[in-house]
């Protein structure tokens, strides 16, 4: 196995070296900077999010929601969502339609982790979400990572998640040795630890053998609070590192005081902090009193087996069940409401 693992790395290697790119390379030593500065990886936990299989590409799965939800039912709910959306804006014929409604019926009522909708099979994947540490704490984003075109403060911004259209089978060509190295060295990664239950390691050591390849799904950024030496996440995954800025002083400026009930003075101290952040531009830390807030990068693997990513464990638990998200469909008209 090691000698496997060392020839893998060297025909990325010569791979990188073949298409010549200098900024490659620049990408390159800034990941070998940051596998020694951050050597060590903290687990967030699992996310998920729904995959498809068409006929006709080969038998490839890829994503068709970001895998960012923090409970399978969410994942379930977006697939919802998706079919319901098509069914109402798309332009399938009466019949494609009616196959459509019927899944989603299904999903209202029931919890599955896969279903057939006309020749598409939808799975519902898990993935797990970590961040690189070392002595400084949590790994900020490096200066190869890549931001917006143009970057604004105000609004939401283009957020739209990288995920849609990654492909979530083993065997596909990575971008970089480190990249490369880090999905080889997952491929054994499993939970440990007296603070996992007893289930979840069994789910984990059971889902290596399962499920024994790993992919990268794209580098997202979120927020982390430190109080003390425990970092606590404190966002949703964003797809750039302004992207998570501007949610970070967003927050601190608007949601955070009235979700908290700051006080006067905690308000203007939060206030004042986010104009310096603000005023920095790209900055990747702020500290209020003693928290300190530092924009992350973080991780997310998917494991993949013969019949192709992984579902949910069951160890893994919803927090609500199924439910009915969209209007009901009027059959006679054959027609759907907006909404």
């Amino acid at each position: 196995m090691p000698g496997d693992w060392m020839r893998q790395i060297d025909r990325l290697h010569a791979g990188l070296v073949r298409r010549d790119d200098p900024t490659a390379w620049v990408r390159e030593a800034d990941a070998v900077r940051a596998s020694l500065r951050y050597p060590h990886l903290a687990l967030r936990g699992p996310v998920f999010g729904v995959a498809a299989r068409e006929p006709g590409h080969g038998g490839t799965w890829r994503a068709v929601r970001p895998v960012t939800c923090s409970t399978p039912q969410e994942a379930r709910d977006a697939l919802n969502s998706l079919l319901w959306f098509r069914a109402k804006d798309g332009d399938d014929a009466p019949a494609e339609r009616r196959a459509l409604l019927a899944a989603v019926g299904l999903l209202e009522r029931a919890a599955p982790d896969e279903l057939d909708v006309l020749g598409v099979r939808y799975r519902v994947v898990r993935a797990d979400e970590m961040a690189r540490s070392g002595d400084e704490g949590l790994e900020p984003p490096r200066p190869t990572d890549v931001e917006p075109h143009r970057t604004s403060w105000e609004g939401d911004g283009d957020t739209s998640s990288r995920d849609p259209g990654t492909c979530l089978q083993a065997g596909q060509e990575e971008p970089s040795p480190m990249a490369g190295a880090l999905r080889l060295a997952l491929r054994r990664f499993a939970y440990t630890g007296a603070r996992f239950p007893a289930e979840v390691r069994a789910d984990s050591a059971r889902a290596v053998e399962t499920h024994p390849d790993v992919v990268l799904l794209p580098t997202g950024f979120g927020v982390a609070e430190r109080r003390g030496t425990v970092w606590t996440p404190r966002s949703s995954l964003l797809p750039t590192p302004h992207d998570a800025r501007r949610l970070l002083y967003e927050s601190m400026t608007g949601a955070w005081p009235m979700l908290f009930h700051f006080d006067r003075r905690t308000t203007e101290a939060y206030a004042r902090a986010a104009r310096r952040f603000r005023a920095a531009r790209r900055a990747n830390e702020v500290r209020v009193d003693d928290t300190l807030f530092r924009v992350c990068r973080i991780e997310r693997l998917v494991r993949t087996g013969p019949d192709g990513p992984e579902p949910p464990r069951r160890s893994d638990h919803d927090a609500y069940g199924p439910m009915r998200l969209h209007p009901v469909a009027d059959d006679e008209e054959d027609s759907l409401p907006s909404g």
